[in-house]
This record gives C-alpha cells, structure tokens and sequence, in this order.
C-alpha cells in the first residue's frame, strides 16, 4: 500500500525520487524553500537575456535519456537537445585547445599540440569507455550500503585502478602540459584534485571525449521544468515558499514536519535539500553525524559567478571556455590545502547565446564567469569586484577584444549566497568531493541509520556531485523507500 511521502527541495535528485516513488502508488509532496523549483539549477531572466544560474553542462545524455524511458518518455517529449560543435575552448597563455565534437577532431587537435599523442589518446579513452559502462551500469546503481557493493568481476579486473590517480594515469601517457590539464579537467566536476581521484574516474574522459557536450535549448532549466511537468502528471504536489524548519520524531520515527505554523504528518520523509542541514532539523540525539563529521570531509569547491549581459555579440569565444592561463596546481592548492581566495585564478566563462539565440536579445550576448573556489571563505562585495576585474582583464587579453564598456547590468553569486539560498554547508557549489574515502558506502547514508523512515538524496550522499549522478540518486533512494515499506 502507498505511503504518504513528504519530499523536502525540489532539486534534480529529489524530482527524480518524486517521479519514481510516485509511479509506485505513493501520495508525494514536494516542499521547496524558495518561490521557484530546481535547487541549484535556477534561471535568471533579466532585460530580455536568460541565465542557468547553477548547472550550465549537459554531459552524459544517456543518463537523462534512462531516466525519462523509465516513465516511457523521450527528452524530445520536453526539449530539443543539441550537441555543441565544437564542445569547449581551452585557453592557456600562448595557445588555445578546441575540443571537436567528434573524437576524431579531437585526436587531430591532440596531434596538433604534441605528434604522436593521438595514439596514447586512443587508448586511454577506450579504457574510460570500459570503465563508464561499468560505472553507470554497475557501481553507481547501487545505494552505498555495503562495501560488497564495488566488488564485481569488472571492478575486481580493475582494483589497482582505485588506488591510483587520474593525475597519475594521465602522466603515464602524455608530457606536454597542455594535453593533461586536457584530461584532468573533466574531474574537476567531481569536486577534487586529480592527485586525489582515483584513476576509474578517467570515465568523465569518456563522457567528455565519447559522449560529447549537449545544450537543451532555452537553457538547462529546461530539464527542471521537464522533471516537475513529469511529476505532476504522476500526481506530484509541489509546494514553493515552503521552507521546512524541523522534523519532528516519535518512536525513533520522522513522524510529521514543520513549516511555518504548520505541523505536517506523513509516513516517510525524503530530504533532498543540503545532507548537513537536513539533520540539523533534528533534535541532535537522532543526527547520524556530528559536525566533527563535517569538518573532517574534504568538500568540493564553491564558486564566485557573475551573471552579466553584454550589448554585443562576442568573438573568438565558444559556448563553453575554459581559462587555463595560469598554474592549475597552485589555484587547485588555493581550494583544497590551504583555503583561501586564489591569486591567480583559472576560470570558466560560457555564452550560450551563442549557439542558442532565445538566451539573449538580438545583437547582444549572455555571458555567465564561474571561479572555483574553497568553501567558507570569506565573501564581500568588494572581493566579488576585485576578482571581476581580474578575470574580464585576462578574458579580454586572451580572446583580443574589449568587454568592459559593454555590460548592460551584471549580477553575482558566491558562498553566503549558496548558504541563503540553498542551506550549503559552508556555501559549496558541488556537494562532497568523490575521493577514494568518500566513494559510494564512505559517503553519507541514503536511509538514516537512526530513524526508520528518514532518508537522504542528493550530492552530499549516493553517488555523487553532478546532474546525471543527482538523477541516479533519486532513483536509489525511491527504491530502497519501497524496499523498506513493501510496495
């Protein structure tokens, strides 16, 4: 018989856990802090120009493509999708790197850099293509409870991979500076130092290289906007403005929760809202970890991001660019070693009005900075300035044009926004980083090991940082609800 469920956030993993555990007879309740749904994955209209204020990379589209087949939908049902050619630009100081939208390009560019090393590059995406199909079909489809769980004739052939490093791996194969901060980029999206991941995650390479960089038209809002339509047709209820202020326990059971004046009974309670915070609305005998806990976890970075519209269209720049023009190490130090804000910082800089034009007015261009930095530092209006005026320096020295004097407005966002709006321990952007300690059961619980019918989703628990694993997330979770609760 369905349980009646109450979900607290409305990001990605907790409108996946909404459609499943709805499509399994349950009565579902979505309570979103803020006016608008998607959590992270916000979208900010201004004068005629259109902002992903949160995600603004579509990788992995398979992920998304199991997801809607799991409610016999297509992505087409909902949006038109569109793969980038070419996928992204690398700047460095003396050179730039496009990334094709075909491995063969990529492989001429690689050629191109250093002679020779397309055949390497061959090689070491054909082992990161093994590896994500046996983490996508395998590993990542398990709900972290038990060690046993990574143990499987493909992972067992693949061991010593655990125990060594992208950065490590990637060393092995390629010299030229350029063609590894190549391939230890993608990692980043995992929230650690490639000297820290293991080298089984060369699989981003291959959602990267293999799979390619996609952009739903209108923005990537448009997945939240497809989740929550899928939601309510299987009789979701989202309610926005509704922040959740505690639950409360009876029986070593989350018996109802508060909001506003407002005590709300329900038979399960589901938080997809940041893990730290969800456990802070408990009284504290029944948190699973203390903040010692927290403090001891290596997190994934923050960020500084400006939101800024341009009255012309702009050159020598992709949809999506990366600026590698200073020292890789010392910033990733700067984030994870030694916490402070970077001296020299690398950035991203995306401009999806360029391939998609319904994100900006005619003749002008939406220009989205993202600089990644540690969590909990200090943040001020005059930190936010100093370090737009030291990326739009360099972003203008590197791509030869003058930007400046062409903002119409510009807007920004950094930790004690992410702390506002989204309740983030310590304002991170990502979640907890995947390093080898806090990979599948080493992270967080997916069911709370204190109360019966508490459970956790989201990039904080199983299986990690990002959009497709937040999607997977909410998948495990509904299926250990019903495993719990008999359906």
């Amino acid at each position: 018989m369905g349980k009646n469920i109450a979900i607290i956030g409305s990001g990605f993993s907790a409108l996946s856990a909404s459609c499943y555990l709805a499509q399994s007879g349950h009565t579902v309740t979505i309570f979103e802090k803020n006016s608008t749904i998607g959590g992270r994955c916000r979208q900010l209209k201004k004068e005629g120009f259109t902002f992903d204020i949160g995600p603004s990379w579509y990788w992995m589209p398979d992920i998304f493509d199991k997801f809607f087949a799991d409610f016999n939908k297509k992505t087409t049902d909902y949006y038109q999708l569109d793969k980038l050619s070419p996928a992204y630009k690398i700047f460095f100081k003396d050179d730039e790197i496009t990334i094709g939208d075909t491995l063969e390009k990529i492989c001429a560019e690689f050629e191109r850099i250093e002679k020779g090393s397309s055949v390497p590059l061959k090689k070491f995406i054909s082992k990161a293509a093994s590896n994500y199909d046996i983490a996508i079909n395998k590993v990542v489809l398990k709900p972290g409870i038990s060690p046993l769980e990574l143990v499987t004739p493909e992972t067992i052939m693949r061991v010593d991979q655990f125990f060594k490093t992208i950065s490590k791996e990637v060393r092995k194969h390629f010299k030229n500076p350029k063609l590894i901060s190549t391939l230890e980029f993608p990692v980043l999206f995992l929230g650690a130092k490639p000297n820290k991941t293991p080298s089984f995650y060369s699989f981003m390479n291959y959602a990267d290289f293999g799979l390619g960089t996609w952009h739903p038209k209108g923005g990537m809002y448009e997945i939240i906007k497809a989740m929550s339509s899928l939601a309510k047709s299987l009789g979701v209820s989202i309610k926005t403005d509704s922040p959740v202020n505690k639950i409360n326990v009876t029986d070593n059971k989350a018996s109802s929760i508060v909001i506003g004046e407002q005590t709300l009974t329900f038979d399960v309670v589901l938080s997809g809202a940041d893990y730290h915070h969800s456990e802070t609305l408990l009284d504290e005998q029944y948190r699973q970890y203390s903040e010692k806990y927290w403090s001891k976890k290596t997190f994934a970075p923050s960020s500084l991001l400006f939101y800024i519209g341009f009255d012309k269209k702009l050159k020598n720049v992709q949809h999506h660019n990366l600026f590698f023009d200073t020292n890789f190490e010392t910033h990733a130090q700067e984030i994870y070693d030694n916490p402070s804000w970077p001296k020299d910082p690398l950035f991203y800089a995306n401009f999806p009005s360029i391939t998609d034009h319904s994100m900006a007015p005619e003749g002008a261009e939406t220009g989205f900075f993202l600089i990644p930095i540690a969590p909990g530092i200090e943040d001020t209006p005059e930190i936010r300035e100093k370090y737009l005026t030291i990326i739009l320096n360099r972003f203008e020295k590197l791509t030869k044009q003058d930007v400046k004097n062409n903002i119409i407005f510009k807007e920004s966002f950094c930790v004690k926004d992410f702390i506002k709006e989204y309740n983030s321990y310590k304002g991170n952007a990502y979640g907890m980083a995947n390093t080898l300690l806090q990979t599948a059961f080493l992270r967080p619980n997916l069911k709370s090991n204190k109360l019966k019918n508490l459970y956790f989703t989201g990039q904080l628990t199983v299986p990690g940082p990002g959009v497709p694993p937040a999607l997977i997330s909410g998948k495990l979770v509904a299926e250990l609800i019903n495993k719990h609760h008999n359906v």
